[in-house]
This record gives structure tokens, sequence and C-alpha cells, in this order.
């Protein structure tokens, strides 16, 4: 079998006493789309910043094509700019146009020419539908544009996974839609991907494994086949039930 692209290794996060998460061990394959679910405060965002490195875990380690990244064999801002993160609550540039958000990290991180960067925003704002928006600033577009934006700008960098934190839980309900339906047509198209999400239609249709995390420790993992149509674990089934009946 091929190697995965990522690594979970015995993965535990402390805050102070408080341990947030507790030994995670998951395995991410090239073209995977692993979905995170769980109730809210069971770890499923500490995971995903241990991941992204922007949280230091207590212990553990992370492997990423074969290279230990937790011991500091790669610097966290190359690290970043291969397995980009989405976030909740977008972080664009406020005094930057669309265009610039999506320039900025290439020239610094990525050094390249603006005409470059220039060519590969354009390129992945059009993917997401934002082409017409260039020169507008955060402020003057909606949420959902905005998200629209922010995944243009973690394409731009050229990553081999893309980590999503809750995309569409700052969203209005009738934007929602709008960004996940660019995150299903970069499923279709190969990208790797790991999304924490309360959105169940999204993690059942088009995730290729789904992890149900509980209380800080991963409590049960399969194919969205497995875990909605046959949950092992009384936690799992509660869960899904309450999810259900609303």
């Amino acid at each position: 079998m091929t190697e995965p692209i990522l690594k979970i290794n015995h993965l535990s996060k402390s805050f102070g006493n408080h341990e947030i998460l507790r030994d995670i061990d998951f395995n991410v394959y090239k073209g995977d789309v692993t979905s995170i679910i769980g109730m809210s405060g069971s770890g499923k965002s500490t995971l995903l910043r241990c991941i992204n490195l922007l949280e230091t875990p207590t212990s553990g380690d992370i492997i990423f094509n074969g290279e230990n990244i937790t011991s500091g064999a790669m610097s966290p801002t190359t690290y970043r700019a291969k397995v980009g993160m989405v976030f909740q609550s977008f972080n664009l540039f406020a005094n930057m146009t669309v265009l610039e958000n999506c320039m900025a990290g290439q020239i610094k991180v990525l050094k390249k020419s603006k005409d470059e960067a220039r060519a590969c925003a354009l390129h992945y704002l059009d993917q997401v539908g934002m082409a017409p928006y260039i020169n507008a600033k955060p402020r003057q577009i909606s949420g959902g544009q905005k998200q629209r934006v922010a995944i243009a700008r973690a394409l731009a960098m050229s990553p081999e996974v893309l980590l999503f934190d809750e995309p569409t839980s700052a969203l209005d309900p009738e934007m929602v839609g709008e960004v996940l339906s660019v995150m299903k047509k970069l499923a279709n198209d190969g990208m790797t991907m790991l999304v924490v999400t309360h959105e169940m239609a999204f993690a059942h249709d088009i995730s290729s494994k789904v992890v149900f995390m509980n209380k800080g420790v991963i409590c049960e993992e399969g194919s969205p086949y497995e875990l909605f149509g046959n949950p092992k674990k009384q936690e799992t089934k509660d869960f899904l039930a309450r999810f259900i009946e609303r």
C-alpha cells in the first residue's frame, strides 16, 4: 500500500492540567477526504491546529511525506505552504483587496514574482467564482464570498493537503451551499482534504473516511457507509441519533 501523505502518531495536547487531545492516531492518504465530526468541545479544532502547528502538540508526532514535522525537520512556514488551512473566520487581510489577499503569501513565502502570483491568484479566484470581485476589500463582500476567497488563497500556495476548520459554521444558512459546492469540486478534483465539520450530509456524501471524536479521543473511524450505516460504539450512535432528530 502507498505511504500516507500525513501520519498522526500518538498525538496529545494539554493546556495546563486540562487534556484536550489524548493519543490520537490516524493516517491521511493522497486524495483522501477525511471528515472529523463530534460534539463541540471534543477537540476537533485543536487537532487541526496541532496538525497545522498553530498549536504545539504536548507529545506525539506529525509525519508529513516521511518527515517528522514536530522535530523541526521543516520550518512551520514552509510546512504550512504544503499543508494549508482554511479557517472558520476567513482570516483575510482587511486592508488588502481580494486579489492582493491571494497574492501575498505566494510572493512572501513562495518567492514568486508579482506577475506569477497575480496569474495564479486569478486562476484560483476564477475557479471559486470570485473573479468579478478581485478589487473588492473583504468588508465589501459576503461571508460566503470571503470563505471562497480564503479557499482560493490557500489553493494558490499549491498545497498538498488542505485543512478546513468548520468552514461553514460562521456563515448564514443561505451561504453554506456555495462554499460546500466549492469543496465538493475540490474533492472531485482529487484534493487531499481534512475537514472539521458539522455538515453531516457533506461528511456522508463526500468523505472517503469519517473520524468521530469524543472527549479528546478518536472514538470510531471508518468509511461513511460504515460509520453512518453501522456505527459500533454507543457514543457514535448517540451523536448521530441527535443529529438525525434535528
